[in-house]
């Protein structure tokens, strides 16, 4: 296994010398949307549960990434950039990606190196910029890396690699069609990625065919039309409320990470639909114009009331715009009607913090602790708590509030700090002080690691 991780790490190294990025998803920065997650969760599950694997054990997790990419990298985990979502045309193409990438989950595809996880695992990035049109493209660079004596073994790796993807493809049809989705936008979606190679100009030929991670498109889309074709679900229309969803958080991605003209030239003020509307709210936010965004989140409010991530969403803009007051009842009424959705949650616990009148400091602390009960892995929800903590006088509870966020950002040293003085003043045995231990063990044994690395 090492032996591969090292032609693993010559390949990254040929990419990354012809100026292509990669990165590990924890270096990378993780989008997190309560309506988002929702949405991935249930275009994922019925796939997840057809794949064989228990839908309460795999995550979808967007990426901040304008590229279009999708990889697992260990575990049982789906990454999706944000520029897959943007290219997406529908989510019935969406999921045609998930299913292909639990391919790979189920395959056992992904490189390990001892037990830590690759750097990137098996990535439809590769499609189009994978060492195969890097090394065609410009052969000196990719020599230089590569060197000679170990091409042979690069070439026998990326063999095995477009192995992999034809078994992911395979098992991606079978999952679709278990779970009685069509296969049509999985075609559309390699159609979408063909016409981007011939738009850039990336070409094939028996040389780069030598050094592609993956298949020849055109040879790809055939076999999975044939496969598609035969299938009962091809004809079956694809869930129309899951398609409405889809495009509002398309739409809502957009705003969050498009600058504002742009945003505004996709979405243009002549268009009054759903999604229009959703956009534009970020992006007036985000050109700090208060009241133009107010105007399309009450829009959205006055057709749809009881929506929860309307709600959500009027309340963020008006906290990040310095009225936390007026932004509680929204949110209030958000959570409520999410039963204490723990992104929600954490929004409204914030805002609760931002009145800065401690008669609301006791509601804040027992909404985050609910939202980090829910979810440990939010370090924003452990910052607030071990604020309320504080402001509270409970700094054994606050340092251990820290611990939790510090270990999470792999801050090692500091989590191992506060855990300690967090355990030092928790009651013997608790609940608390056990955990407290637990943060401190974690990062002394992820301290000596990292020390036996040097």
């Amino acid at each position: 296994m090492r032996a591969l991780s090292r032609l693993f790490a010559h390949a990254v190294a040929a990419i990354a010398a012809l100026g292509i990025a990669v990165q590990p998803a924890a270096a990378q920065s993780i989008l997190r949307d309560a309506e988002t997650e929702a949405l991935l969760r249930d275009m994922a599950n019925p796939l997840v549960s057809a794949a064989g694997l228990d839908p309460r054990n795999v995550d979808v997790v967007m990426i901040n990434d304008p590229s279009l990419n999708a990889f697992v990298a260990g575990g049982q985990v789906v990454y999706l950039h944000s520029g897959l979502i943007n290219e997406a045309g529908s989510a019935n193409e969406v999921q045609g990606v998930i299913a292909h990438e639990l391919g790979h989950i189920t395959g056992g595809h992904v490189i390990s190196d001892g037990g830590g996880k690759a750097a990137t695992g098996i990535s439809i990035l590769s499609l189009l910029l994978g060492v195969a049109a890097a090394a065609a493209g410009a052969g000196d660079a990719a020599m230089g890396v590569l060197m000679a004596g170990q091409q042979a073994a690069l070439g026998k790796y990326l063999a095995f690699s477009r192995g992999q993807e034809a078994s992911a493809d395979a098992a991606g049809a079978q999952y679709l069609s278990k779970a009685g989705i069509t296969g049509r936008g999985s075609i559309s979606f390699f159609k979408r990625l063909q016409n981007m190679e011939y738009r850039y100009g990336y070409t094939r030929n028996a040389d780069s065919e030598f050094y592609s991670t993956h298949p020849v498109t055109s040879d790809r889309i055939t076999t999975l039309e044939d496969t598609y074709q035969a299938d009962p679900a091809w004809s079956r229309p694809p869930d129309p409320a899951i398609e409405e969803r889809f495009q509002r958080v398309k739409a809502k991605l957009v705003g969050y990470v498009s600058e504002p003209q742009r945003t505004l030239q996709l979405y243009p003020v002549t268009v009054n639909t759903v999604p229009a509307r959703y956009a534009r709210a970020y992006a007036f936010h985000k050109d700090a114009q208060l009241d133009k965004a107010m105007a399309e989140v009450d829009a959205l409010l006055a057709a749809a009331p009881a929506d929860p991530y309307f709600l959500e969403l009027k309340g963020q803009i008006l906290l990040e715009a310095g009225k936390p007051r007026d932004a509680l009842a929204p949110l209030r009424r958000a959570t409520e009607l999410t039963a204490n959705q723990p992104l929600i949650a954490t929004t409204f616990g914030h805002a609760l913090i931002a009145t800065e009148d401690k008669a609301n400091f006791r509601e804040a602390e027992r909404v985050l602790k609910a939202a980090v009960a829910r979810d440990r892995e939010n370090p924003f929800a452990w910052y607030q708590l071990g604020t309320v903590y504080a402001a509270n006088g409970d700094m054994p509870r606050a340092r251990l509030a820290s611990a939790e966020q510090q270990a999470m950002g792999l801050q090692f040293q500091q989590a191992l700090a506060s855990a300690e003085a967090a355990e030092a003043g928790l009651p013997k045995g608790s609940p608390d002080w056990l955990r407290a231990q637990d943060i401190a063990m974690q990062a002394r044994a992820e301290i000596e690691r990292r020390a036996k690395r040097k």
